[in-house]
């Protein structure tokens, strides 16, 4: 009994270092490489506490090799957003303008029951009152009303006419996104133009927002 306690206190100590080294979030917030990470390594844990025949290197070595294997991807991630893209996809809109996107909705295979569910998660019990959703990376879907049903504090009363979609990512950490680009209708000749006026080229460009309208926001790469 007494070995088992050991070697379950040891693992613990090491799975509070991996976890804290890899610096992830809450459960429902980790990305899909990072829950894989999660579920891979909370199973090879349980095999030396389990097992006492099994060395507790066999336990160690391959937490520990998951851990660097996902810094490293962490690393990579930062730097390409090709293979950001490919571990853990791209956040997709499902209702533009208060119209529901059928295809995408399809293509994600999310159906009614799961976008009513999140809408009542979120207090939201009348879909003619959402005016955009979005699914992030997560699964989360977010949500934004239409003016009408918006609280007092999210209003902008200074602000008439109808409900705009939030700004959209074009230019993130130096790469166009050309599919938001194009959902928005601006095309790149409108962007070629925002950058010379701005003196400014793609690659030092660390994040551009824009609405539909073509106001944008721009943050330059610093250095």
């Amino acid at each position: 009994m007494s070995i088992v306690l050991i070697r379950a206190f040891v693992l613990y100590i090491v799975l509070a270092f991996s976890l804290r080294l890899m610096g992830k979030r809450q459960l429902g917030e980790l990305q899909p490489s990072e829950l894989v990470v999660t579920i891979l390594i909370s199973n090879i844990a349980a095999i030396p506490v389990e097992d006492s025949s099994v060395p507790m290197i066999m336990g160690i070595v391959p937490i520990l090799t998951l851990v660097c294997v996902d810094v490293i991807m962490s690393g990579i991630m930062m730097k390409s957003t090709r293979v950001r893209k490919l571990m853990i996809g791209s956040p997709r809109i499902i209702i533009s303008d208060g119209e529901i996107l059928q295809k995408e909705m399809k293509r994600l295979r999310y159906t009614v029951d799961d976008l009513t569910e999140a809408m009542r998660e979120q207090q939201i019990f009348d879909i003619t009152q959402v005016h955009f959703a979005i699914v992030e990376t997560t699964g989360k879907i977010n949500f934004m009303l239409k003016k009408d049903y918006q609280t007092s504090e999210k209003q902008d009363v200074s602000a008439g006419g109808s409900t705009k979609n939030p700004p959209s990512v074009i230019i993130r950490d130096g790469v166009t996104d050309k599919e938001q680009l194009q959902l928005l209708g601006l095309g790149e000749a409108w962007l070629k133009k925002i950058l010379r006026e701005n003196g400014v080229s793609e690659k030092n460009v660390f994040l551009l927002t824009s609405e539909s309208g073509g106001k944008y926001t721009m943050i330059k790469k610093a250095g």
